[in-house]
């Protein structure tokens, strides 16, 4: 099958979404697939066997990390040389609406899936009385497409009741040889604590940005004084969240990546999660594969991973104080804690890329007969 994805990020950038499709490209090539990458250009022309067709772009204002790339009449000529069967749009916005204008040009069958929750995002950039027009700018989209992803139970009743038809889950998936449990390293504790190893130590992982509501750990630290507190990654935010945390034991680490990133996780007490915008939430299946306990948020997608006193901890997002309870909660009792490392481990091994990728050529194969069904009729 020959796939033509269009996504509004895509390497170097580091995100969840990148790393699901990173996975996704690189397990549909292994299956003999075809795919044409078309995204906002980062300077790379082929990743794992897919070609990539970079369209440039300017950064977001609000968000500099991410390029705002517009269609351009190229990309016909791209698909043209390509032939495409299916075209598949991720988070279609500003690139991905060239997706969905060149199927229906084309008359190709179209895929579209909804990875970031917008309209909850807009709250925390002060703009929150547009979430209405924005719930039908994302409706009027997804409703082109013949069918439409997500990556959580929660973001599919959401999305059917805010209007948007044909929607399936997409289901989760972790790389469960790099992240895992044995890879926990005292050199590494001692970076991520800067050289308190004997302390509690907490881990952040993900985007530094507004929506992950990270100053939320703050009353926590206040609470248990001895803990410590690694928030790696980068964006927006960071600036702003290393004058809330000052004077407190926090290192503001920076991206880490593969290896790296998979011994911090290992290394780590606690992986604490207080954003409540996730479709699916990817760091949190990637901490539990390499045995940290999560605290999270009881929201959006994490409820579909996270199960409260089995593999982690889930806190009442409207309750400040149930986020410190659940930490203190953890920390409380060795036996538990090496009882939920075992059990964040074992749900992590039942997601592996391979079975995701499986599921999505599965719905890529029936859009594409239902689509020659339609046309025979």
């Amino acid at each position: 099958m020959r796939i033509a994805l269009f996504t509004e990020t895509f390497l170097p950038k580091v995100d969840g979404i990148v790393t699901r499709l990173r996975h996704t490209v690189e397990h549909l090539q292994r299956r003999g697939n075809q795919v044409l990458v078309i995204c906002p250009d980062g300077g790379l022309k082929e990743y794992k066997g897919a070609q990539i067709y970079g369209v440039s772009g300017v950064p977001l204002p609000l968000y500099p990390e991410l390029k705002l790339a517009l269609p351009r009449p190229t990309i016909g000529k791209v698909l043209e040389e390509f032939q495409p069967d299916l075209i598949h749009t991720v988070n279609p916005a500003v690139l991905g609406l060239g997706g969905i204008y060149y199927a229906k040009t084309m008359d190709l069958p179209l895929v579209a899936s909804y990875h970031t929750h917008l309209p909850q995002y807009l709250q925390h950039y002060g703009l929150g009385a547009l979430e209405g027009f924005l719930w039908s700018i994302l409706r009027a989209a997804h409703n082109q497409a013949n069918l439409n992803l997500c990556t959580s139970t929660a973001m599919v009743k959401e999305l059917r009741e805010q209007g948007i038809e044909r929607v399936a889950l997409w289901q989760r998936g972790v790389d469960t040889e790099m992240f895992q449990p044995h890879l926990t390293s005292a050199q590494m504790r001692w970076r991520l604590s800067q050289g308190h190893p004997e302390s509690p130590l907490f881990i952040y992982v993900g985007r530094v940005s507004p929506e992950k509501q990270i100053e939320e750990i703050k009353p926590v630290l206040e609470a248990i004084p001895e803990a410590r507190l690694a928030i790696v990654g980068d964006g927006p935010a960071r600036e702003d969240l290393e004058l809330h945390f000052a004077g407190t034991p926090t290192h503001f680490v920076g991206y880490l990546h593969g290896l790296e990133l998979a011994v911090a996780y290992a290394s780590a007490d606690a992986f604490i999660f207080p954003s409540r915008t996730e479709t699916l939430g990817l760091v949190l299946l990637e901490a539990m594969a390499a045995g940290c306990p999560v605290v999270a948020a009881a929201s959006g997608g994490i409820m579909d991973i996270v199960t409260d006193g089995e593999n982690g901890y889930l806190f009442d997002p409207l309750k400040p104080q149930s986020l410190i309870t659940a930490t203190q909660r953890l920390l409380a009792g060795k036996e538990e804690q090496e009882m939920l490392r075992q059990n964040a481990r074992t749900e992590a091994e039942r997601w592996s890329w391979a079975a995701a990728t499986n599921q999505l050529q599965e719905y890529y194969q029936s859009v594409v007969a239902q689509e020659s069904i339609s046309e025979a009729a």
